[in-house]
């Protein structure tokens, strides 16, 4: 009997864990190890962040869904992890073995990075998870009381730009519901070299329809850009040519601000010497297993991807829901055929399928592969985006209460698009 365990319980680790239990059998023990007992679908944070969610619809408790399935959960944080002698021990101190390890961590938010950046001691807000949000939702209807400049974008180093743009339009479309959008400049603040990049140069027309919904929007926007400090109202912010030359300083006011910070791994994973790069990232190989340890396999956010080319202020890649659950699928499949004697084959399709709220619209993004060149390069807008997200929202949540890690009609929705969940076919699919 082996012990799979899985370290997060979020967008990679909740698949994990039921595709482990559906696909390895029940002589095998699944364990979940998270640091909080709940599971939150982040791409609604946006919503949550003016009021159009509440954390009740997103948010929901993880151990009676896992334990239903015959999965255990812990609710603690690692501590550390000796990879060497597969343990992990948690904050609480206790110490939990395993034959197999998933790293599905997410990241560390680096807000330190940058002076004055973050809720915690700063001055800006954030919705890179539900308590974020919340709080981004009491600086937004502050803003409501007091109407001034708002600022959003992302800071040096960002790699998930996608929220930062569904935020500003949908910071738009609610502060015009409450007829506010007169008083509030809005400037969108980022490092990509122009607006789209997304961290991967572009997926299709993304630059001129984006560019287009600022446009119509009145947004103003700052490219190149390198946040160096943030004090109380004021952001201090370099724009740089493309050969990195400072061709304009800026100290833009601010009565709002919401910035995503850059990335970097997890505290107790970053520290197993020989596992992660510099920034604290997995390494893996086409496989998403560790090189140096071969029971350690890692998906998601957590992971290693090198950036798709220089840029003048740096831009990580990012990581889609969709692309993580391949990643997990592939994971799952290997770890059952070790199990089986047999070597691992399978790789995740590293692809990027993406919705975007803009609030009262939205725009589509699929790239195959994620980095170019591509096979598949597509952007589409119109509100039928808006309501396939809402869908896709309602949907994912009812998925992981039910236990499923890919029913049928998705995994032949996908196939019509020409997305594979994996690179190469195998047998069974969740369902």
């Amino acid at each position: 009997m082996a012990h799979i365990v899985i370290l997060g319980a979020g967008l990679g680790g909740m698949p994990a864990a039921y595709e482990a239990r559906q696909l390895l059998g029940r002589e095998h023990r699944v364990t979940v190890i998270n640091a909080v007992d709940y599971f939150q679908f982040v791409p609604s944070n946006p919503w949550v962040a003016v009021g159009w969610r509440r954390r009740a619809d997103i948010v929901f408790p993880v151990r009676p869904y896992l334990e239903r399935r015959g999965i255990g959960f812990i609710g603690s944080a690692a501590r550390s992890i000796d990879a060497a002698a597969s343990t992990i021990t948690l904050a609480s101190g206790e110490q939990v073995g395993y034959d197999y390890l998933i790293v599905a961590t997410g990241p560390e938010l680096a807000f330190d990075d940058v002076p004055g950046a973050g809720q915690r001691g700063g001055f800006t807000q954030s919705i890179c998870t539900v308590d974020h949000a919340e709080q981004c939702h009491e600086d937004f209807q502050r803003l409501c009381a007091e109407p001034g400049p708002v600022i959003v974008g992302a800071l040096p180093g960002a790699s998930c730009f996608g929220p930062a743009y569904e935020y500003a339009m949908i910071l738009d479309a609610a502060l015009r519901r409450r007829k506010l959008r007169s008083r509030v400049p809005l400037t969108f603040v980022t490092p990509e070299p122009y607006i789209g990049h997304l961290g991967l140069d572009g997926v299709g027309d993304s630059k001129s329809i984006i560019e287009h919904e600022f446009r119509q929007r009145d947004v103003r926007w700052i490219i190149n850009a390198r946040t160096t400090r943030i004090d109380s109202g004021r952001m201090h912010v370099e724009e740089l040519d493309r050969q990195g030359n400072v061709v304009q300083q800026h100290e833009l006011p601010f009565r709002h601000a919401m910035m995503l910070p850059a990335f970097r791994g997890v505290a107790a994973v970053a520290a197993v010497e020989g596992l992660c790069n510099p920034r604290g990232f997995v390494i893996v190989d086409a496989h998403q297993r560790s090189p140096k340890f071969p029971n350690v396999y890692a998906a998601g956010v957590c992971i290693a991807i090198p950036p798709v080319g220089p840029t003048p202020v740096p831009c990580g890649v990012p990581k889609t829901g969709y692309m993580i659950e391949s990643m997990v699928t592939a994971i799952v499949h290997n770890i059952h055929a070790e199990l089986s004697g047999r070597q691992p084959t399978e790789q995740g399709s590293w692809q990027a399928v993406c919705l975007a709220d803009f609030g009262n619209t939205g725009a589509a993004f699929v790239a195959v592969p994620q980095l170019p060149p591509r096979d598949l390069n597509w952007v589409g807008s119109g509100r039928w985006v808006r309501w396939a997200k809402i869908a896709f929202e309602k949907y994912f949540i009812y998925k992981m209460k039910r236990g499923r890690s890919e029913p049928l009609y998705e995994k032949y929705l996908m196939k019509l698009i020409g997305i594979t969940r994996l690179r190469v076919p195998f047998g069974r699919s969740g369902s």
